[in-house]
């Protein structure tokens, strides 16, 4: 679903990403870790192909997105979903609104058939349906990240699915809602995932597997056992601070 073969990334003299490549198969997820400014982020806006990489190349569902006109690249993108860290909603916007913008945008529905693809889907993302009408202002950030999540899905019914952080401030109930539904993406829907998040503890919990980006380069690209074995010095250093986590999962794992 995407393949990135020796990709580098940079602005001006500064490379930010050097020779990575890694592939994703459908319906698996993968966590991409490392400390920060490593590149992370990065990643994500060259599969939205929002950036060009300088050297290699991306695939996505066997496209190669190097070189794309601007309509190929819409059309692309048509395929992917995209969940910022804040949710990036329209604040002036009801959440039906938000949630069925594309629908309301780029098809020839009733308003009336949009409104019940709307509650349908707040039911999918765990939401009551009586926030249709209410503002984004209104809701907890937890509840915001869930609605972002909807509007992605109905958009486009995508099969690949990008977060940017989506737990970062978050109290505990509000993140494992988030977790629970990412996990739902995978397992129901079959959706490709790929989660950018320094919040270790979370993704150890969600995951098929992980990468780990240190200085723009990859250093690991494995399943939970190959990553707490590791002998790389970049991994060993930046998992330090989580090993209690990294045990206390491996241990549920067993169990």
């Amino acid at each position: 679903m995407i393949r990135l073969e020796n990709v580098s990334f940079g602005y001006g003299d500064e490379l930010v990403l050097r020779d990575v490549s890694f592939h994703i198969p459908p319906g698996e997820s993968r966590i991409i870790m490392g400390p920060s400014g490593s590149g992370k982020s990065t990643i994500l806006r060259l599969i939205l192909g929002l950036n060009t990489p300088l050297t290699g190349n991306i695939y996505i569902d066997g496209t190669n997105i190097r070189g794309l006109r601007m309509k190929e690249m819409q059309s692309l993108r048509k395929r992917m979903g995209m969940v910022f860290q804040e949710g990036a909603l329209f604040d002036s916007m009801t959440i039906g609104e938000n949630i069925g913008y594309y629908l309301f945008e780029h098809s020839r529905m009733k308003e009336s058939e949009i409104e019940e693809e709307v509650r349908q889907m707040l039911r999918f993302v765990d939401l009551d349906e009586d926030i249709i009408d209410k503002l984004p202002e209104e809701l907890s950030g937890g509840m915001r990240r869930r609605v972002a999540m909807g509007r992605a899905l109905l958009s486009t019914r995508p099969k690949i699915m990008l977060f940017d952080e989506p737990t970062t401030g978050l109290d505990p109930q509000a993140t494992q809602k988030v977790l629970d539904l990412i996990g739902k993406l995978r397992e129901v829907e079959q959706v490709a995932v790929i989660i950018v998040t320094h919040q270790i503890a979370d993704a150890l919990k969600i995951a098929d597997k992980f990468i780990v980006i240190c200085d723009g380069r990859l250093v690991f690209d494995g399943d939970l056992d190959a990553l707490r074995t590791s002998s790389s010095p970049e991994v060993i250093d930046f998992l330090a601070p989580f090993k209690d986590s990294v045990q206390e999962v491996v241990r549920k794992n067993l169990v």
